[in-house]
């Protein structure tokens, strides 16, 4: 190979290696989300922390590097009082914690009804985007080469919310639906639930409800009070739960970084071990049939 063309080289490759670790966004409906097709190609609003004018939902694919990688996943679902999604605090950075732990995460863009003229519906849409992303990711399982049997949600706040819609309502498949990816439950593995608001936590817990990492601040009154009652009601099912409440931190702490607080700053290493002890952390066996 000639100079020049070793030099084109050694500039090119950077920008190469770069494109390669962009993460894939994935919509949920390849035509748009049902009933709203034609809101698909509506922009996006985003700023330095927040995205907002979600009318086509989708996931962002965030991989462990293949040497790290353990088969479990992890759908991430940012808060933002479901007028905005925070999105690099409450998604990217969850995602890139994940990742190191050789966790594959999913960040998902879900609809916002509390946007100022928003069409969607608090109880239906972002419940449908959690659903429909749960399957989508199931579908891709041996692509991504996660076990089938380690696939979990974590929400921050309203993402909380979703996710509590997701995993205590109907999570069977349809075996009749046209679309495959309809046929498969949505049902998490396990749950990650971070100051949640209300909204879809169930009267009585089922049996058969995933383990859960609960965690909130107290002075975050409106949110504790949703995980101590959560915590009691697995109590009651016998299903395994784990509660860190912290005396101080407020409410929208993310991963901690920004506190001055070293209780707050640490928490993440209280989900690793929970996660460890779960043997989510544990080597690959492969996609599971």
């Amino acid at each position: 190979m000639k100079p020049a063309q070793l030099l084109l080289a050694a500039l090119l490759l950077p920008a190469t290696l770069l494109a390669a670790d962009e993460p894939q966004v994935i919509h949920l409906w390849p035509d748009g989300a049902p009933g709203f097709e034609s809101r698909k190609d509506i922009p996006e609003q985003a700023a330095s922390y927040w995205v907002r004018n979600i009318n086509n939902p989708s996931i962002t694919v965030f991989l462990p590097p293949r040497e790290k990688a353990n088969g479990t996943a992890v759908l991430i679902c940012p808060g933002g009082g479901f007028r905005e999604l925070v999105y690099d605090a409450e998604g990217v950075e969850p995602a890139r914690y994940l990742n190191n732990l050789g966790v594959a995460a999913f960040v998902l863009k879900y609809r916002l009804p509390r946007e100022t003229n928003s069409p969607y519906s608090l109880k239906v849409q972002p419940r449908e985007d959690g659903d429909r992303a749960m399957r989508l990711i199931r579908s891709r399982a041996a692509e991504w080469n996660l076990d089938t049997n380690r696939i979990g949600i974590m929400g921050f706040s309203a993402g909380g919310e979703v996710e509590s819609e997701v995993v205590y309502g109907p999570t069977d498949g349809n075996p009749n639906a046209a679309d495959p990816i309809e046929r498969l439950t949505c049902r998490p593995d396990f749950q990650i639930v971070i100051y949640p608001g209300p909204l879809g936590v169930p009267a009585v817990v089922p049996p058969n409800a995933p383990p859960a990492f609960l965690l909130c601040a107290d002075d975050d009154r409106s949110h504790s009070v949703v995980v101590t009652d959560l915590l009691e009601k697995y109590r009651q099912a016998k299903v395994p739960a784990e509660l860190h409440l912290f005396a101080q931190g407020g409410h929208g702490f993310n991963l901690g970084k920004r506190s001055k607080l070293a209780s707050i700053q640490h928490w993440p290493r209280l989900l690793t071990d929970w996660l460890a002890d779960g043997g989510y952390l544990n080597p690959a066996t492969g996609p599971s049939k």
